[in-house]
């Protein structure tokens, strides 16, 4: 009699390794139709499936549990460069630093993105990361359609009109609604940025922050807490010529400083907690004034190799100044010892209907602890601040919210269950962490 395989299960972690899955099986679908199978398998079979790019995610959004694991790394293809319509359709897989490279190779690019681009494109997208901006919001945002494949194995193109409901709530979809396979992305004639990084006090960035908002096309600062020390960043377009940091200064300043000794300084705070507010000092006087131009990815993107976990919220706009400063006078009363700066970016309102900007104009702050850190009830009292301004969690950064805090902060909240429940009635691409967000 034929013995029962006692093989052990893949086991999947995200980048951070706070989060893990052993599921049943793990496929990587070259096409739609492949993926339409899969789908339609697994549903047979009463599993669940979750697709899964760079595991970038902190939260246990892409988690599989014991059901089918996605691999989109067959699905990275360029389908087509519209110069004409300003577009570009790329299939799910594709991470974003490739999609920059090709990008930038035919004179096009991205208008918007984040500091951290070794994301798949899917996956960016559907959790809804972003960078900082005065008129250009969350690469999701630059969606201009989409192809999905939904529970019953349908493969849908949508765009604003064609199924356009679908595409509202797939552009920002959580995973929830389908696997994505393809997207097109609004690009335009690529362009140089010109970035002036200056360090500032706390109370000048604040006491300037309207000012430095409107000015400046992106402007994101992080705040060293221990400190009354900032780090400030102003990018914008400029005619040229291009003037890169010099490679050996790139290295040494944006590799070897931010990575190699960021990561031996993090560490001796891990085993030393006393030690970080010297650390903290120390490290925030390391940012020297600098300016340079270079191709927009090469100035919105840094390497980050550090690994940290790190919890996010976007907080109304106009309330940024009072959070930040209650968050000082939070961590300056504590025992807390922080060795991560807190990042604050900016972002205008959008429409999308699980976006984090939604409606509002947005300020994002980001708040981190080095991997293996105790987390000392630093980011449970940061989650009380925010959310008593209303503010709403990245989908991809660690929270608490469930879907009864969140209805009430997200006008569409409803709109996206409604569809939810039209398309994957049967919670095919269900887990834990979106019934928690969503609801049952």
């Amino acid at each position: 009699m034929p013995q029962a395989s006692t093989a052990p299960r893949t086991r999947w972690t995200n980048w951070a390794g706070n989060q893990s899955a052993h599921p049943s099986r793990v496929v990587t679908p070259g096409t739609a139709e492949e993926l339409a199978k899969e789908i339609l398998r697994a549903a047979d079979q009463g599993r669940t499936v979750k697709a899964v790019g760079s595991g970038h995610s902190f939260t246990s959004i892409a988690s599989a549990g014991d059901g089918i694991l996605v691999r989109p790394h067959a699905m990275t293809a360029v389908r087509a460069v519209d110069r004409e319509a300003g577009t570009v359709t790329v299939e799910a897989g594709l991470p974003l630093a490739r999609l920059n490279r090709l990008l930038t190779t035919a004179g096009l690019s991205l208008t918007n993105m984040g500091d951290i681009e070794v994301q798949t494109v899917a996956g960016a997208t559907s959790t809804g990361t972003h960078g900082t901006g005065r008129d250009s919001g969350s690469l999701a945002a630059q969606i201009r359609s989409l192809e999905i494949v939904l529970a019953d194995g349908d493969i849908r193109h949508c765009s604003p009109t064609e199924n356009p409901r679908l595409f509202q709530g797939a552009r920002l979809g959580l995973g929830a609604l389908g696997v994505i396979t393809a997207l097109t992305f609004a690009v335009e004639p690529a362009f140089l940025l010109t970035a002036h990084e200056q360090p500032m006090s706390f109370d000048e960035v604040l006491d300037r922050l309207d000012d430095l908002t409107a000015v400046n096309e992106h402007f994101e600062f992080y705040w060293f807490p221990h400190t009354d020390r900032c780090s400030t960043k102003r990018n914008n377009r400029s005619q040229g010529p291009a003037a890169p940091l010099p490679r050996f200064k790139e290295w040494l300043e944006d590799d070897f400083l931010s990575n190699t000794v960021w990561e031996g300084a993090c560490r001796i705070g891990r085993r030393f907690p006393a030690t970080v507010p010297t650390i903290a000092s120390l490290a925030s006087r390391a940012w020297s004034d600098r300016s340079y131009t270079d191709t927009a990815y090469k100035v919105y993107t840094s390497p980050r190799k550090v690994r940290f976990t790190e919890m996010e919220y976007a907080v109304p706009r106009e309330a940024v100044g009072e959070v930040l400063r209650e968050l000082k006078a939070m961590v300056e009363r504590s025992d807390w010892r922080i060795s991560f700066p807190v990042e604050v970016r900016f972002a205008p309102a959008d429409d999308l209907w699980l976006s984090t900007a939604n409606g509002r104009d947005s300020a994002y702050i980001a708040v981190h602890l080095y991997r293996g850190s105790a987390e000392q009830g630093y980011f449970t009292e940061v989650e009380k601040l925010m959310t008593a301004h209303r503010g709403r969690p990245h989908w991809g950064k660690l929270h608490t919210r469930d879907a009864g805090y969140l209805a009430g902060v997200y006008p569409h909240f409803a709109d996206f269950t409604a569809l939810r429940d039209e398309v994957d009635p049967q919670r095919v691409f269900g887990n834990d962490y979106l019934r928690r967000v969503l609801g049952a």
